[in-house]
């Protein structure tokens, strides 16, 4: 796996990591919809302080479908979502995948709130977690 590197779509905000992933998911829970505007989200994940990000994003706090915390980072020009904090994780930086410069690496792990599943989307292989896993 290379550096992680990616932007907003109006390319204000930038960002990087050295880190490997801590996981890599995709997720079907209302807000990741909300968010990127489509039946689910493709994220991983890298320490909180192993990503540097040029630029000033926006956060816009929410609490996810788990009643938890969650701070979203965004830009404020474009409105590209970028990364979020989670209460569940406090220690990782989730990034979304579309705002990676090359996300074709990935292999996510998991899918998470499925029940959420638009049934235009079938489900893959992968386990099927209707929340979020406990994450260790």
């Amino acid at each position: 796996m290379g550096k992680i590197q990616g932007s907003c779509l109006c390319g204000k905000l930038r960002f990087s990591s050295n880190a490997d992933p801590a996981m890599t998911v995709v997720c079907h829970c209302k807000d990741c919809q909300k968010q990127t505007g489509s039946a689910y989200s493709i994220v991983t994940s890298v320490p909180l302080n192993s990503l540097k990000i040029s630029g000033i994003p926006k956060s816009y706090t929410t609490h996810g479908q788990s009643g938890r915390v969650v701070e979203r980072k965004f830009c404020g020009d474009c409105g590209s979502p970028i990364a979020s904090i989670a209460e569940f994780a406090p220690d990782l930086f989730i990034i979304k995948a579309g705002v990676l410069d090359d996300p074709n690496w990935l292999t996510p792990e998991f899918e998470c709130y499925t029940d959420n599943r638009l049934p235009c989307t079938p489900a893959t292989d992968l386990p099927q977690f209707s929340g979020m896993p406990r994450i260790d």
